[in-house]
């Protein structure tokens, strides 16, 4: 019931502002339009905090949730759960892609334990376990629909700290061996695909691995029967801890009105969860790239999204959107400062 009353409480975005935000744009002395989506991205946020003239994109943080996924046993990936852990001590210790990516970014790099298998704990790691990794989603759900709502409001409630904090950004990464599998199987069902059609080799299957992936998939949808129409049902049936806190990470932005950038193909599915959820916390979404996994294009076209770049990218722990950090801080250096048409003596450009 609070998660209920907590969407509701999600506002659409003002259009006033992001109509204030398109005319500084088109004072701008250069062709209207012309510097594309980094354009939009600016006027996005101005219409999410419903203020044109203070557009800011710094503090800035991404948050980097971790959790085993009981798929993993299935053979669907690479490695072992223990690569989760491995991993998630490293960027504690700040030495994985994002850290590196992030430093340069300005980006604080959060890593949180969302339910990391048999995980102690360590310092540097935020601990948010909602459980000790999910069940094997082809044998019954993966966590009971409790545990999904708890982990949607514990990123919601990540959000909310941020945004008390004064971050202007947040990104939403994610280390979980096992989870392209699961984000696959919730795409299938929430755009009515066949599975394997969205279903790709994430770390780099084999095709004797990617044919087990697609069998676990057909299994796990066939097993636990997810009610399209319910994106909480399909996440707990479905999901994983990381990919629900994902998710409450995007609806929290939009309770907060804090941008979120996606990064890949995990983050774009919970930020499709999010928007199943409640429609309005698209406002909240920035997309950063667009995955090289078969679905990554079609989860964003679902979302009404355009990526900001495009370069084939499929590592994961929000590396994807650090790099878009730049772009953006490019786009709004032109909003802020660059000279206007009156302001040069031109002539302003009209649409011919």
């Amino acid at each position: 019931m609070e998660l209920c009353k907590l969407l509701k409480e999600i506002t659409p975005p003002d259009e006033a502002a992001r109509a204030a935000a398109r005319r500084r744009w088109d004072e701008c002395a250069k062709p209207l339009g012309s510097l594309g989506r980094l354009e939009t991205a600016i006027c996005d946020v101005a219409a999410l905090t419903g203020d044109a003239a203070n557009v800011a994109l710094s503090p800035r943080a991404v948050f980097v949730l971790c959790a085993d996924n009981g798929v993993a046993a299935r053979g669907v990936t690479q490695t072992d759960s223990g690569v989760t852990a491995a991993v998630t001590r490293a960027l504690a210790r700040g030495r994985t892609s994002v850290c590196r990516m992030a430093e340069t970014a300005r980006c604080r790099v959060v890593p949180v334990d969302m339910g990391v298998r048999d995980f102690p704990g360590c310092d540097g790691v935020l601990g948010r376990r909602v459980g000790n990794g999910t069940a094997d989603m082809t044998e019954g759900a993966a966590m009971t629909r409790a545990q999904a709502e708890t982990a949607i409001m514990t990123g919601m409630e990540l959000a909310r700290a941020e945004a008390a904090r004064g971050t202007r950004l947040l990104a939403a990464g994610e280390m979980g061996i096992g989870n392209t599998t699961t984000a696959s199987a919730l795409a299938a069902v929430l755009l009515d695909r066949d599975s394997d059609e969205v279903t790709g080799r994430g770390a780099g299957l084999s095709d004797e691995g990617l044919a087990r992936k697609r069998a676990a998939i057909r299994r796990a949808v066939a097993v636990n029967r997810p009610d399209p129409q319910d994106a909480l049902d399909a996440l707990a049936k479905l999901g994983g801890f990381d990919l629900a806190g994902m998710c409450g990470l995007f609806l929290g932005g939009a309770r907060h009105r804090v941008p979120v950038l996606l990064d890949g193909f995990p983050s774009a599915v919970a930020a499709l969860c999010a928007a199943r959820l409640c429609p309005n916390a698209v406002k909240a979404m920035l997309a950063s790239h667009v995955s090289a996994e078969p679905a990554g294009e079609l989860v964003l076209r679902a979302l009404g999204k355009r990526p900001l770049i495009t370069a084939d990218m499929r590592l994961g722990e929000g590396t994807g959107a650090v790099a878009a950090m730049p772009l953006l801080d490019m786009a709004l250096a032109v909003y802020r400062d660059c000279y206007t048409f009156a302001e040069g003596g031109i002539a302003p450009y009209k649409p011919l």
